[in-house]
């Protein structure tokens, strides 16, 4: 009988998936170049850093299918009834990759630390974390924020995406970021900038054993070099191949093309339109702008007709959305505009910057204002300079901006249209009333009637030049089973990691 039930026991061990080791390698071909501090969630200032903190880190809450607000570092968490204070349950036995327990106190010290996208909006909301006892926390606000859960435990920030105190506080800020550590489904192996990021299975998850051992993402920011790694089979998944390379990419046997909605809204920023000298000042020249522009076209072009074309910043699924008119294309009226704003013979708009990654939708945005008047210089720029100086604020003139983190309108409103914001060059004073109202205001309706007017002002007063939601054009090769792209909904890249599978495996 004892030798009957060992053998048992091996003949389940062997067919149990849930103890299966990881194998295999799977490498992404990725669209930008990775820098040192996307290895550090306290630096997270883009969505395109996600990519790299869903592998090796993980947070107390975070997206994932099927819940866009999911318990993970944290099992559970209340809120007081008074809206101040918001309590979190911590995972038992749940490790960093170098063995020591996760705890409230990396918890708080995470907090503290954290400097990245919209860290002074929430400091300042925040008047303490509290240590209860080492498996809870709590976060006590200054006065009720109903936006604080959209900004921690979304993508809207990377502030919940907890690191180890201890370690960090031996080895200081570089040394973390030399050598990483985090919670996550992977661990830190090696990075060499400007060519690849490798990451290896932390067997110890809390969530599940990862399915393969190795994970690679190596830079190409070539299109054309990112679409031949995946027919070669030298990448099993590719990000953001557009136009006529995403068309070849879903008629090549054995590939997948994987359009992506996200919430990433695609919108022109004038730099300048506080600027009494600058001719983006006057309203007329930025409707004409707006009139000006082929969206549809535009899509067609770069993504296939997938992406959503939209009249706001705000992405048209996020809680309080307005629902902006969507803008015609109607060039004469363009002209005419200019015209009564005095550019009867057009103008001068300055410079247009963007990351190199999108230039040829500037390009093509660039084409139709120079046909209804509106002559502008292209500035590509690499993407981490290019939102560095948009944060800074040192861009004029016009740019191009997409920011795709998760959350709200108010989110969103915040980091663009409120005096302040992260990316606010600028605001109004009959929108800056209401945005300092609606975030105290407990009643939804009468918060939601709040965020409402604050969409339609920004929509008369063209403060923007949307484009659309951007469809992310995403494929994947013949070995993947699964590539984890598209299975969090609007969420770029694929996760989580732990989820990719090779075929047979």
């Amino acid at each position: 009988m004892r030798h009957a039930l060992v053998l048992l026991a091996l003949t389940l061990s062997a067919v149990t998936p849930a103890w299966a080791a990881p194998e295999g390698t799977v490498t992404w071909a990725s669209h930008v170049s990775l820098v040192p501090t996307w290895l550090d969630p306290g630096e997270t200032t883009t969505g395109t850093q996600f990519m790299i903190t869903f592998a090796l880190h993980d947070a107390l809450v975070k997206p994932m299918p099927g819940n866009p607000m999911a318990p993970s570092l944290a099992e559970s968490w209340t809120t007081s009834p008074d809206g101040l204070a918001y309590e979190f349950k911590l995972r038992k036995g749940v490790t960093f990759h170098n063995g020591d327990p996760v705890t409230a106190d990396d918890v708080k010290f995470t907090f503290e630390r954290y400097k990245g996208l919209s860290a002074p909006q929430m400091k300042e909301r925040v008047r303490a974390v509290e240590v209860i006892d080492p498996e809870r926390v709590r976060f006590v606000l200054k006065q009720p924020w109903p936006d604080f859960l959209a900004f921690y435990g979304t993508l809207a920030t990377g502030a919940a995406w907890i690191v180890p105190k201890k370690y960090i506080e031996k080895v200081g800020d570089a040394g973390f970021r030399a050598a990483p550590i985090g919670a996550g489904p992977y661990k830190f192996v090696s990075f060499t900038p400007g060519v690849d990021v490798t990451f290896e299975a932390y067997e110890k998850y809390w969530r599940k054993v990862p399915n393969v051992k190795r994970i690679v993402l190596k830079m190409v920011p070539e299109e054309t070099t990112r679409l031949a790694m995946l027919k070669r089979q030298e990448a099993d998944a590719t990000f953001y191949v557009n136009g006529a390379l995403a068309e070849e990419l879903r008629n090549t046997p054995g590939l997948t093309l994987k359009p992506t909605p996200i919430p990433s809204t695609f919108f022109v920023v004038f730099t300048e339109q506080w600027d009494p000298k600058s001719p983006w000042a006057d309203k007329r020249v930025r409707l004409a702008a707006n009139l000006a522009i082929n969206r549809q076209a535009i899509n067609q072009a770069e993504t296939l007709g997938y992406s959503y074309v939209t009249g706001s910043i705000i992405p048209h699924r996020f809680d309080f959305a307005w629902q902006a008119p969507k803008y015609a294309h109607d060039p004469a009226r363009a002209k005419q505009l200019l015209a009564e704003a005095g550019y009867a013979n057009g103008l001068d708009g300055g410079d247009f910057f963007s990351d190199n990654v999108t230039v040829s939708v500037v390009e093509a945005i660039v084409n139709d204002w120079r046909a209804a008047g509106i002559r502008m210089r292209v500035r590509p720029m690499e993407r981490a300079g290019f939102f560095g100086q948009f944060r800074e604020k040192k861009l004029r003139g016009a740019l191009l901006a997409f920011i795709g983190v998760h959350g709200n309108a108010a989110t969103r409103l915040d980091a663009f249209v409120a005096a302040g914001g992260v990316y606010a060059y600028g605001s109004y004073p009959d929108i800056e009333a209401l945005l300092k109202d609606q975030r105290n205001e407990l009643d939804r309706k009468k918060r939601e009637a709040m965020l409402h007017k604050i969409q339609q002002l920004v929509h008369e007063k063209a403060m923007f030049a949307p484009l659309w939601e951007l469809a992310f054009m995403n494929g994947h090769g013949p070995r993947l089973a699964e590539s984890g792209l598209g299975l969090i909904p609007d969420y770029f890249y694929s996760a989580p990691y732990d989820d990719v599978r090779l075929k047979g495996k």
